[in-house]
């Protein structure tokens, strides 16, 4: 039996839950106590006040920590409220504190995965892949396992929803090797029972008691995780026709105290159709079927009844409704993808346009220093060929200066030799006249 967003989403809120109520930002041990509070009854309303009273004291001790911590766990009421502006507000935010440090980022993608699932169950699937994508880009720039683990399975969730189920085991193993990497080893049994579960879908069960019985070695660490089990083997069972072994584990997880608390209303109608038609109540379990939420639910669930009851004109129109419903899906899967193709290419020419920019900045950055030295070359040689010209003007002066003192050096020589030879021939005429 095909089930596809309300079962992953059941086991993905589960234990994504269970997965942020550990105290990762290391926050005060009353306070981490009542997010843990909060966050088991994820979408109760009352989160809200209690998000806003932890925010509150978040800003008033400056630490960017609890702020995160309050807006995580208002997150999920507020999507379900539909309160849009808010959602994108505090997504925002949670955007901007996501590089404060490695915790930070850690829980960031946590609550990231969240918001992807809710926009799953909402049916915004562009959305959903886009942020998914952003979280594997940033997880790959950071080196995050963690992020990495996370935004694969998301993907992984969203092929399902397509029924692209090759594409969605692939994801799946993708996030089972980043779980290990990042020793989030709880992580695993979820992943184990959603492979399964696409294994169920391409008939391939050998497969699905594999991965069950991998998911099964966890519960001793994770009694939770029975349910996530059990329910998988439902779908198998059912798929397989085996009506006692289908039986046999249809009680066992209807009387699990956390079969309730871990599963959402269509689901738990989904699971007792399933056991109705296979104890033969084809009546009981018409008449739940139209309580299913969606068309295509309703559809493949009368078809199987109406084929079991062996009327099939009933179950022929049935499943030309189903087909139809496919299709429809199958076009907004088609527009999903050209709008996330659309938004990727805006994004690659945002990308060249801002390294065109910043060639642009590059280049004039160049030519400013370029030209800088050019300038200062040029200042340089000037100053050199100016101190070089006046270098010769000095000597030429200095030559010239030397040239008039030798001249006037010589004609003193001359005077003081002449003022010579007159005293000795003054001498000499005194001699005579003596005699």
């Amino acid at each position: 039996m095909k089930r596809l967003v309300v079962i992953l989403l059941t086991v993905v809120f589960c234990v994504c839950a269970s997965a942020q109520i550990r105290n990762r930002l290391d926050v005060g041990n009353e306070l981490y106590l009542k997010y843990a509070n909060g966050r088991i009854r994820q979408f109760d309303e009352s989160n809200i006040l209690l998000a806003d009273s932890i925010y509150r004291y978040g800003v008033h001790k400056s630490d960017s920590r609890i702020r995160m911590l309050a807006l995580s766990l208002e997150l999920p009421p507020r999507f379900i409220r539909n309160d849009t502006l808010r959602v994108k507000e505090i997504v925002a935010e949670l955007k901007s504190m996501s590089g404060y440090n490695t915790r930070m980022r850690e829980f960031y993608f946590l609550t990231m995965h969240d918001y992807c699932s809710m926009l799953i169950m909402a049916g915004r699937i562009s959305d959903a892949m886009l942020e998914a994508r952003a979280m594997s880009s940033l997880a790959a720039s950071s080196g995050s396992n963690l992020g990495q683990m996370y935004s694969h399975r998301i993907i992984g969730l969203i092929q399902s929803y397509r029924s692209n189920s090759e594409l969605a085991i692939l994801n799946f193993r993708q996030a089972a090797e980043y779980s290990k990497r990042a020793k989030e080893e709880q992580e695993l049994p979820v992943i184990y029972n959603l492979m399964a579960r696409e294994y169920i879908k391409l008939g391939r069960y050998d497969e699905v008691e594999h991965y069950c019985s991998m998911a099964e070695e966890f519960q001793d660490f994770y009694p939770s995780l029975r349910v996530k089990t059990l329910l998988t083997k439902v779908y198998l069972y059912d798929a397989q026709g085996k009506a006692d072994e289908f039986d046999a584990v249809y009680q066992e997880l209807v009387h699990n105290p956390l079969y309730r608390s871990q599963t959402d209303r269509d689901t738990r109608l989904m699971i007792e159709i399933c056991w109705l038609r296979s104890r033969g109540r084809l009546k009981e379990a018409l008449a739940k079927s139209d309580s299913l939420a969606t068309d295509k639910e309703r559809f493949d669930q009368k078809q199987l009844i109406y084929a079991v009851g062996n009327d099939y004109r009933n179950a022929y129109d049935q499943l030309n409704g189903l087909m139809a419903t496919k299709d429809s899906i199958y076009i907004t899967v088609q527009n999903e993808d050209m709008a996330i193709l659309d938004a990727e290419l805006n994004n690659a020419r945002l990308r060249l346009e801002a390294q065109r920019l910043k060639s642009q900045q590059e280049m004039s950055i160049m030519f400013g220093f370029i030209l800088l030295f050019m300038i200062v070359t040029v200042s340089i040689l000037f100053s050199q060929w100016s101190l070089e010209k006046n270098l010769d003007n000095l000597r030429e002066r200095n030559r010239r200066e030397l040239e008039a003192r030798n001249a006037y050096r010589k004609a003193i020589d001359s005077k003081e030799l002449e003022n010579d030879m007159k005293t000795r021939i003054l001498q000499n005429r005194q001699n005579k006249d003596l005699i």
